[in-house]
């Protein structure tokens, strides 16, 4: 039966809202009883009338950005200078362990929840994302300090940066999952997936080739300069978040998977995750062997994977909010395999064809770009405003867990069987993930 929102539309809109709506939508599993869209439209109306969604795209886009730019450096620029200095993939593939607090951060999502989002008073989000932010900064600062050969001084330095920046993403997505209405979903994915194209060109881009110029040292104290820049217009905007009702559930994982809105949503993480993230990590290392400089690689990431990868971020903003989260993801499924496709074969015949190569690189970051906007669009819709942090970061823990175990799987076999492997592989992935997504959807 169609809903209130698509009473009065066109045949085409109501189809629409209906795919768009969420499972489980009209029903709050962890308290037992209909869900709160009176009392969402009522906080909502209150947070938009003090901070405008412009000034929050541009607060928590500011710190997507530089979350990416911490990812990005210890997974994208850290293995192209290893692999550069003749480092084997198996080698690179110890700066992996950085995911690890990305991947158990749902463990203390609960405590960071509760500071966050106290029953009595206002949200305190960009406290959490201050104090926080501190150790990230200072951690970025270590790293500039230890350089890229000292092991075990770069591995502690590099685990305190990526715990920081993934309990700042706890409360940043809380902050999000609370702020946006749910016309509004698609735009502040946007702003995610967007904020982590810009932070890759950053971090993996503009750091490279920063590296191929200057030492280590000076490049890393740029970012972390950068970084206290990018967290300002966040934590100089007032907070709109409406206060906490005293009477909420306390925030822990168990009401969180009381709620079949989240375990199906764990489903459809792991599935689309491992499809179209199975090879990412093989691309840096593939293109150096294939005779690429960090100053052309570092220009590829900054330039044009960025510039369509913002671009199919903001035009997954847009069709997310006019045909639905599914319907996009079904679009962009069969595009990315191809893309995976065509680098199998450009690895498998060694083709040098800058542009057949460009051309390729291209169309899989726009098409990553749309299909996670919508992946993370019909996930935000399945948060709870009780605990928006805890529920949204059981989401993206399963996406970093299930990325670490296609990453390592993909270094092995790339190791092995060589990079058309991998990428043939990942493509086959995608085909199989569109398959099941129809019941993945039900």
């Amino acid at each position: 039966m169609p809903s209130v929102r698509t009473c009065g539309k066109t045949g085409a809109q109501r189809k629409a809202a209906i795919w768009q709506r969420p499972i489980g939508a009209g029903v709050n599993a962890t308290m037992g009883r209909p869900h709160r869209r009176s009392t969402m439209s009522t906080e909502f109306m209150a947070n938009h009338v003090r901070v405008s969604n412009g000034r929050l795209i541009v607060g928590l886009g500011g710190l997507y950005v530089a979350q990416s730019i911490i990812g990005s450096m210890i997974f994208a620029g850290l293995p192209a200078v290893m692999r550069q200095g003749g480092a084997s993939l198996n080698e690179i593939a110890f700066t992996l362990l950085a995911v690890l607090p990305w991947s158990l951060k749902f463990l203390w999502a609960p405590t960071v929840e509760r500071f966050r989002s106290p029953h009595v008073g206002v949200r305190r989000s960009r406290l959490t994302v201050g104090i926080v932010g501190a150790f990230s900064v200072g951690a970025v600062v270590a790293l500039a300090l230890t350089g890229p050969t000292t092991v075990g001084a770069l591995a502690v330095a590099m685990m305190i940066a990526s715990t920081a920046s993934a309990t700042i993403d706890i409360a940043c997505d809380g902050h999000a999952v609370e702020s946006f209405s749910e016309e509004n979903r698609g735009w502040g994915n946007a702003a995610q997936i967007g904020g982590a194209y810009l932070g890759t060109a950053l971090g993996g881009g503009a750091f490279l080739i920063m590296l191929d110029h200057w030492t280590w040292r000076s490049s890393s104290l740029v970012m972390a300069g950068l970084l206290v820049a990018l967290a300002l217009p966040f934590l100089l905007t007032p907070d709109g978040a409406p206060a906490s009702r005293p009477d909420r559930p306390r925030p822990s994982l168990k009401n969180a998977f009381k709620r079949p809105e989240i375990r199906s949503g764990l489903v459809l993480v792991a599935v689309y995750v491992f499809g179209q993230k199975w090879a990412m990590t093989m691309i840096g290392p593939f293109l150096i062997d294939l005779g690429m400089s960090l100053t052309l690689l570092g220009a590829l990431n900054g330039a044009g994977i960025t510039i369509l990868g913002v671009a199919g971020a903001l035009g997954g903003g847009y069709l997310v909010r006019h045909y639905g989260a599914y319907r996009v993801m079904f679009w962009t499924l069969p595009a990315q395999a191809v893309a995976m496709f065509s680098l199998a074969s450009i690895a498998y015949w060694d083709m040098r064809s800058l542009p057949l190569l460009l051309l390729t690189l291209f169309v899989s970051a726009m098409m990553f770009a749309l299909g996670f906007v919508a992946l993370y669009s019909e996930l935000m819709g399945r948060a709870s405003l009780d605990q928006a942090g805890v529920d949204f970061t059981l989401f993206q823990s399963a996406d970093a867990i299930i990325s670490l175990i296609g990453w390592q799987l993909a270094a092995v076999a790339g190791e092995s069987f060589g990079y058309a492997f991998c990428f043939a592989s990942a493509s086959v992935f995608g085909l199989i993930t569109l398959k099941l997504l129809p019941r993945l959807r039900q």
